[in-house]
C-alpha cells in the first residue's frame, strides 16, 4: 500500500532522484570521506525533514532518492546537501584543499529527475470521470 506524507496542510508523497558530482570528477569519496559525506547527508536530510529512500556515495558523485516536503523545491534541497556537506568536508579534511581549491568540492549543477506510480495518462482519465459527473468548468492549457 502506498504511503502518504502528512503535514498540517498537505497529503503528498513527492520523491526525486538527484545526482551531482565532485568538481572536475575527481574521486576523492573514498574510504574516511565517503563515508563522513554519507554520514553528513543523512544529518542534512534529517534536519530538513527529507527522507531518504535508498542513496549511493560512488568515488566522485552522489545518487540519492529522497522523499521530501512541499516546502522545499527541488533547487533548494540541492542547495542545502551541497553547500552544507561542502563547508564540513573541506574544513574536517583539509588535505582535500590541494585538489579542491576555491573552496568549491561539488561541481555545478545536478540531475533530478521525478518519480511517481501515477502517470499522465492515469491524472488525464482521471479528470475526464470528474467532467462527466460534475457541471463545472473545465480548465485546459490550451
Amino acid at each position: 500500500m502506498r504511503r502518504y506524507r502528512k503535514g498540517s496542510h498537505s497529503t503528498h508523497d513527492l520523491k526525486v532522484h538527484l545526482v551531482w558530482c565532485t568538481k572536475y570528477r575527481h574521486k576523492a569519496l573514498q574510504q574516511d570521506v565517503a563515508c563522513r559525506i554519507r554520514d553528513l547527508l543523512r544529518q542534512i536530510c534529517e534536519a530538513n525533514d527529507i527522507q531518504i529512500v535508498k542513496g549511493h556515495v560512488s568515488k566522485d558523485h552522489i545518487h540519492l532518492y529522497v522523499s521530501y516536503p512541499p516546502k522545499l523545491s527541488v533547487s533548494e534541497m540541492i542547495k542545502r546537501l551541497k553547500g552544507r556537506s561542502s563547508k564540513m568536508i573541506q574544513a574536517e579534511f583539509p588535505e582535500l584543499g590541494a585538489k579542491f581549491w576555491g573552496r568549491h568540492f561539488w561541481g555545478i549543477g545536478y540531475a533530478a529527475f521525478s518519480s511517481g506510480t501515477v502517470t499522465d495518462q492515469t491524472i488525464q482519465e482521471y479528470l475526464e470521470r470528474h467532467i462527466d459527473k460534475d457541471d463545472g468548468f473545465t480548465v485546459d492549457g490550451e
